[in-house]
């Protein structure tokens, strides 16, 4: 049964995945299409603190969620309810911050005063996002997967029709209001996606005083399992928040043209990390129907069965990832021109394509880390690996130019899958 079970997620996350990410594909195309080279390299520019952003107003609690719900030990109900305040409190404050940091953000650390308005709209996003991360991690936990699937495909059905709507307009009168846009967009796509969740609650769901009223046990267990998986979530988004300004700065020391390596930036970060990421849907559809499934059999001691399905998991994501990344190798003009109807690209494509392999497994590794209490390890190999690549970002650029970058993704994925590899092993001896 819990076979089956894990089968069944596993084929209805695939296949949702697979939905999303053509939908994705298309969004990206058009939004390529519309705001040109230009308008994606600031869109990547401010991406990093969007992500940072994003990583802080989750804090780990889709993953704390689905942990403690799956081992159904607790009252379920209650353990959304009662973090529901607790991040609405969170992402108020993060949004007085990003309008504190934006100015000195765009104008002094970016270098371009056009990310200040694009900055300013990730504010409206955190607190739907944040929402709707929560309410996918209570259905993850209980393995029903459908309405995370069908909330994802939703979202991005309205994120496409709002684009072709209203970006074209606003990008004929300005290009930073149509960037702006496409960063608020989020947070309607999201509004979506909370309601389609809602609808997926059965009709005999009863909700009871007891539910509603924060536990504060609850709120700690779930900061306990929240703070060292969203540490090492954080860790990589910092960096990656980083990553541009180091970029520039390591730019303006070797008197490289910083609207060169902007624009170098934007193609690696808008054409080649999306298409080298392909074959991603597949391994975090894996990782995620893994979660709960390993959760649970190490709640019970069942820790043959954890490497079972540790190491099903990493042969189907070397399965689909190893093919893929060989055909766009080989063929890195061909999908650059259908997708993006450009060649740029296509030898960044062929630099980074080997190491990619490695990185398709990171996913079910760190998902099984955080199901056997071990997150605290992805926190500790985050931040040893982003370090070591912001060094080597700023050495590498200012030397090697946007290659010092590409080298520092490579060296990133080495360290971070290595760890990982072998904190599981000696975690499950």
């Amino acid at each position: 049964m819990k076979k089956e079970k894990f089968l069944i997620s596993t084929i209805i996350l695939i296949i949702g995945g697979a939905i999303t990410k053509i939908l994705g594909m298309v969004i990206r195309i058009i939004m390529t299409r519309i705001v040109g080279t230009e308008g994606i390299s600031l869109y990547m520019l401010i991406f990093p603190t969007f992500a940072l952003f994003m990583t802080i107003s989750q804090l780990g609690f889709p993953v704390a969620i689905s942990k403690l719900v799956a081992e159904d030990n607790h009252n379920n109900k209650n353990i959304v309810f009662s973090i529901i305040p607790f991040s609405l409190i969170l992402n108020i404050i993060l949004m007085i911050i990003i309008f504190i940091i934006a100015p000195i953000l765009s104008f002094k650390l970016l270098k371009d005063p056009r990310c200040y308005y694009p900055i300013l709209a990730i504010a409206i996003v955190l607190p739907f996002d944040s929402l709707s991360s929560i309410l996918r991690g209570y259905f993850f936990g209980k393995q029903k997967m459908l309405p995370h699937v069908l909330s994802n495909i939703f979202e991005q059905i309205i994120r496409l029709i709002l684009i072709v709507t209203i970006i074209p307009t606003l990008f004929n009168k300005n290009l930073i209001y149509a960037v702006s846009c496409l960063v608020s967009i989020n947070a309607i796509s999201e509004f979506t996606s909370i309601f389609i969740l809602f609808l997926f609650i059965p009709k005999s769901f009863k909700i009871t005083k007891s539910d509603i009223k924060p536990n504060v046990f609850n709120i700690k267990e779930i900061l306990r399992i929240a703070i060292p998986t969203t540490g090492g979530r954080l860790i990589g988004s910092i960096g990656y928040f980083f990553e541009p300004i180091i970029l520039t700065a390591a730019a303006t020391l070797s008197n490289i043209s910083i609207l060169g390596i902007t624009k170098e930036y934007g193609i690696i970060e808008g054409y080649v990390m999306p298409l080298l990421l392909l074959p991603s849907f597949f391994t975090n559809a894996i990782s995620s129907a893994l979660l709960p499934v390993i959760s649970n059999a190490y709640f019970n001691k069942k820790n043959e069965y954890v490497k079972k399905k540790l190491k099903q998991a990493i042969f189907f994501s070397l399965v689909i990832g190893i093919p893929i990344t060989i055909i766009i190798f080989i063929f890195p003009e061909y999908f650059l021109q259908l997708i993006y109807k450009t060649k740029e690209g296509a030898t960044y494509i062929r630099f980074l394509a080997p190491i990619f392999i490695l990185y398709y497994i990171q996913a079910p590794l760190a998902s099984t880390l955080q199901s056997i209490n071990r997150a605290k390890y992805i926190m500790i190999d985050n931040t040893i690996s982003i370090l070591l690549k912001c060094l080597i970002i700023f050495i590498g650029a200012y030397f090697m130019g946007i290659y010092g970058f590409l080298a520092s993704i490579s060296i990133n994925i080495l360290i971070v899958t290595l760890c990982h590899l072998n904190h599981v092993k000696n975690a499950l001896k």
